[in-house]
């Protein structure tokens, strides 16, 4: 049994909609951000970061944190949605570093300076909106020559990367003007088990 410890965020959905996706059977706990209770001793014990989503796996005691672990050892554990061959595997890693090293942190920061900033610094809000087209540009790109993000067929990297479209949906962000990054998340959204990650443990309504 795997135990989720998760909040509605871009990356907290990565994990419920795996999950989702690969049939697991899971307990869900809801630490509730907003309440603090990622700040708690108990939490703290599973990521001494503070943040969601943690998995804690019973059947081998391993527990992970980082959103990006976390796929990879779903994907490892059950032998699905990563390639099994070398091209497709490293493939495949290569977008989830880039998505882990650039998008999710990209967009997080005009998340942060656009929204949730209580102090607006025009600066900082060209600057992350700058770099959030660049990168939608990117992704634009590949999903000219490819119907997923690593190739062909759906993966975890499909999986991050819709985390964080999904939600600047909801905040606004629009990507409108990038027809095949538009085109990927209206197909992605589409998947049961994506329609049901996004509710758990509750849909997200903004920032």
């Amino acid at each position: 049994m795997i135990d989720l410890y998760t909040d509605s965020s871009p990356n907290g959905f990565k994990a419920t909609i795996a999950l989702e996706e690969l049939a697991l059977p899971y307990r869900l706990h809801h630490i509730r951000i907003d309440a603090g209770e990622h700040r708690q001793p108990e939490f703290l014990a599973l990521n001494p970061h503070g943040r969601i989503p943690v998995i804690v796996d019973t059947a081998t005691g391993i527990t992970l944190f980082e959103s990006a672990a976390i796929l990879l050892y779903l994907a490892e554990k059950t032998g699905q949605l990563l390639p099994q061959e070398p091209v497709g595997r490293w493939e495949t890693i290569k977008w989830l570093q880039f998505h882990a090293s650039s998008v999710g942190p990209i967009i997080g920061q005009r998340v942060h300076f656009e929204l949730a900033a209580t102090e607006k610094t025009p600066v900082a809000i060209e600057h992350f909106r700058v770099l959030t087209d660049r990168l939608f540009t990117v992704l634009d790109e590949r999903l000219a020559r490819h119907p997923y993000l690593a190739g062909n067929d759906y993966s975890i990297v499909d999986i991050a990367h819709f985390g964080w479209t999904h939600i600047a949906r909801v905040v606004g962000f629009d990507f409108s003007q990038f027809p095949h990054l538009s085109h990927w998340h209206e197909r992605v959204a589409q998947r049961p088990a994506v329609r049901k990650g996004i509710t758990l443990p509750a849909p997200a309504t903004g920032a």
